[in-house]
């Protein structure tokens, strides 16, 4: 029998509370969960359900203030620099300068990785051809179009040739065509360099697409996990009902195309 791969991320009773001013605030209240490497995995929830501010401890962009967590080898914690050198981050927005262009952006984000100027030119010249920008590299960031400038975000969070990506609502606001090519770069990154993948997504038919295995979340805690087809029967009955089915069975709520919950839940 063949050995389980190796865990990019291994969390146990990762939690954090907020001061509110009605008292402490329990955001995310223990939540266990693993990324096994080459992994795709979907982060699921209602709005508030805790998994924005799960993914931004797992991010290091929050300390969790209880709990253990190792990413890509690091100790969430007492590494926090270790993990960000071995991850990829794509936020909601982005992130990029919308007036230089596709190339400079590139090549700016190479040499805050501390490549050389000549290897962080190579490296633009290497992404814009993996993710379908080599035509755009002289193309102000302000002129791409929204499928165009999701593929230049993902371009830098894979600069440093991390071995696990971060997702954050990746298709937010693209295009039936957009979405769907967004979801062969997913793929094709996972096939052609063994990244491990978290994404989070208010859309149930990507996570059902995307992921190997999906974990959802609500009032803090792991309330559900397993492959899109084992939530779908052992929650809606069936292997050909929609995730909606299991989710709404799961949850009692439904997610929306926006999360609205503030930053910090």
């Amino acid at each position: 029998m063949d050995a389980p791969e190796p865990l990019t991320i291994s969390a146990s009773g990762l939690s954090r509370t907020f001061a509110g001013p009605r008292g402490p605030v329990d955001a995310v209240r223990g939540i266990d969960l693993t990324v096994r490497r080459g992994e795709i995995v979907g982060l699921l929830g209602p709005n508030g359900a805790g998994k924005s501010t799960t993914l931004r401890m797992l991010t290091t962009l929050l300390a969790p203030t209880g709990g253990t967590a190792t990413v890509a080898g690091c100790d969430l914690v007492r590494d926090p620099a270790g993990v960000r050198l071995r991850t990829g981050y794509v936020a909601q927005s982005g992130g990029v300068d919308p007036t230089v262009s596709v190339r400079e952006e590139l090549v700016t984000q190479g040499r805050l990785y501390r490549l050389p100027k000549a290897r962080a030119a190579a490296r633009a010249r290497e992404l814009a051809g993996e993710l379908g920008l080599a035509a755009l590299l002289e193309r102000p960031c302000g002129a791409l179009s929204g499928g165009q400038r999701r593929r230049l975000d993902i371009a830098l969070a894979l600069t440093h040739e991390p071995e696990l990506l971060f997702l954050d609502e990746p298709t937010t606001g693209l295009d039936p065509g957009s979405r769907a090519d967004l979801w062969d770069l997913v793929r094709r990154i996972r096939a052609d360099r063994g990244t491990s993948v978290l994404l989070t997504t208010h859309y149930l038919d990507e996570a059902d697409a995307l992921a190997d295995r999906l974990v959802v979340v609500d009032h803090g805690t792991v309330v559900a996990e397993g492959t899109p087809a084992e939530l779908k029967t052992r929650h809606a009955g069936s292997p050909g009902a929609t995730l909606q089915d299991a989710f709404l069975a799961i949850t009692g709520r439904s997610t929306a195309p926006r999360d609205q919950t503030p930053a910090t839940v």
